[in-house]
């Protein structure tokens, strides 16, 4: 069994769609995607982009993927890498798939000299939680997680 971790590319754009798609059909959330292969393709992808993308292949075949960008550490003084989605298709969960992506991301954190890597887990989501625990992640339980979306965000902006 060959598990494999590769950069994303401008036509994994749909793949990554679909892997979307299904993260948020587990969260629950399939409503909130309005994500098209465009707007990924665009926004990971475009010039300028300060997002990056991996594809998780066992066999030579993709059963995941996972986006994240560098974020900054004011107490640190260094970057930090945010994965802000990770997902393995349900039937290769427990395959190793999930370990190798993050085990890819938290070499690129070391190799940029991130001080930290990051990221968010829904709170229902216990095994996710426990197989992040397995790997010695730690919650950050001090801390509460605020966004501001659509006209929200619009009405902020305008004020």
């Amino acid at each position: 069994m060959s598990i494999v971790v590769r950069e994303a590319n401008r036509r994994d754009s749909g793949l990554i769609l679909k892997f979307v798609k299904e993260l948020a059909i587990y969260e629950r959330a399939e409503h909130e995607v309005f994500a098209t292969e465009s707007s990924i393709e665009n926004s990971i992808f475009g010039n300028g982009s300060s997002t990056k993308a991996v594809i998780c292949e066992k066999e030579g075949e993709p059963i995941g993927f996972a986006v994240y960008f560098f974020n900054y550490s004011t107490w640190l003084g260094k970057h930090g890498l945010y994965l802000e989605d990770l997902y393995v298709s349900h039937t290769e969960r427990g395959s190793g798939a999930g370990k190798a992506l993050l085990k890819y991301l938290a070499k690129v954190a070391v190799d940029k000299g991130c001080g930290r890597f990051e990221w968010s887990v829904l709170d229902w989501n216990e095994p996710a939680i426990e197989f992040y625990k397995s790997l010695g992640a730690k919650p950050k339980d001090e801390w509460i997680g605020y966004q501001l979306t659509g006209t929200e965000l619009l009405a902020l902006a305008e004020s």
